[in-house]
């Protein structure tokens, strides 16, 4: 990292800005988390480029906690995490497990570029999944088809991913081949950041570092049998990008479950959920109903009943992660109920 670039070149907005008050004005420093590691966050702000410690009051609460691309705010003189500023965009997903944590994956990011391939790896509900998760974030997506080199038919795999969303950005290209990469260029500008999800093997690596110059992330082979890829990242890191914009990469994402997703599964399943507004009843459930209009489109051939499917599997896997979550925090507010309970029992018994 160098220690000349303004807060504009690390991607500070007006939105940011209008979160601090005069007093921060004057005993703050802004400053941008470029990588997360166990117990501190490499952070860069104007003549800033450090590692602090992160804050015990970040490790409590979900959605509180410092991810990378956040911004936060460190005093002045002891350059102590202060607070967290309020994001522009959060890109999050349930924890990989049978836990109910919700994890981080980046914020204040403008661009994901979903990554798949034109090979055995992809996998429509996959990039619907992503899609969904885009979304929700109020983040734009990218789809981006690599290893069209290796494929005598691309254009079906493009063909294919546009059907996903109307309107959808799909670019094809070989991300062994800087030229090819050029197209992704206009997202990458000043202050632009831009994220990167997809499973292994499916040449995020390569084309990152294509669009580095440089060999900055570690790149693996690819098992001729299934074409899968081993995990070659382990963490989350900000790189500066040749246009003066900032790439995120992340690894591998498995296990990839929705929560709190409800307004992206409504904008990537629109034509659905139009449909479902004509059903004759508010609860159907698109299954034998009559008058369900879902399943009319279905017969007349408007609707792919495959795509329901897969609407109405993550709609489900949406609400039941979502249902425990609720749960989780009900818990909580009864748990901190209690001891306010007990903490004002003893501070009567002291009076007494």
């Amino acid at each position: 990292m160098t220690l000349d670039l303004s807060l504009a070149d690390l991607g500070w907005r007006p939105f940011f800005d209008r979160q601090l008050s005069d007093a921060e004005r004057e005993t703050r420093v802004p400053v941008r988390v470029m990588a997360v590691h166990r117990d501190r966050l490499r952070v860069q702000g104007e003549n800033v480029d450090q590692l602090v410690p992160i804050s015990p009051s970040m490790t409590t609460q979900d959605e509180e906690r410092a991810t990378t691309g956040d911004w936060l705010l460190l005093d002045r003189e002891s350059r102590r995490i202060h607070r967290l500023v309020k994001r522009l965009s959060l890109f999050k997903r349930r924890a990989p497990g049978t836990g109910r944590q919700v994890q981080l994956i980046a914020a204040n990011v403008d661009t994901v570029f979903i990554v798949s391939s034109c090979n055995q790896d992809f996998n429509i509900a996959r990039l619907e999944r992503y899609l969904v998760l885009a979304r929700d974030a109020d983040v734009w997506p990218v789809v981006v088809l690599t290893k069209a080199d290796l494929c005598n038919e691309p254009d079906v795999f493009e063909r294919e991913a546009r059907r996903l969303q109307h309107g959808l950005h799909v670019e094809v290209l070989n991300a062994l081949e800087p030229p090819s990469a050029e197209c992704l260029a206009p997202f990458c500008g000043p202050g632009q950041t831009v994220a990167f999800v997809g499973s292994s093997g499916v040449g995020k690596s390569t084309l990152i570092n294509t669009l580095l110059g440089r060999d900055k992330i570690a790149t693996g082979e690819i098992r001729e049998d299934d074409d899968k890829g081993r995990h070659t990242t382990s963490a989350r890191a900000l790189h500066r990008l040749a246009q003066g914009g900032w790439l995120l990469d992340t690894p591998g994402m498995r296990e990839i479950q929705l929560t709190d997703s409800e307004n992206g599964l409504s904008e990537v399943f629109d034509d659905i959920e139009r449909l479902a507004a004509g059903c004759r009843f508010s609860n159907c459930t698109h299954g034998s109903e009559p008058g369900c209009a879902v399943q009319t489109a279905v017969v007349e051939g408007r609707l792919d009943p495959s795509r329901l499917t897969r609407w109405m599997k993550l709609r489900a896997e949406e609400r039941f992660n979502t249902e425990t979550l609720a749960e989780r925090r009900s818990r909580d507010r009864a748990f901190g109920r209690m001891v306010r309970t007990v903490m004002r029992a003893k501070r009567d018994n002291r009076k007494t």
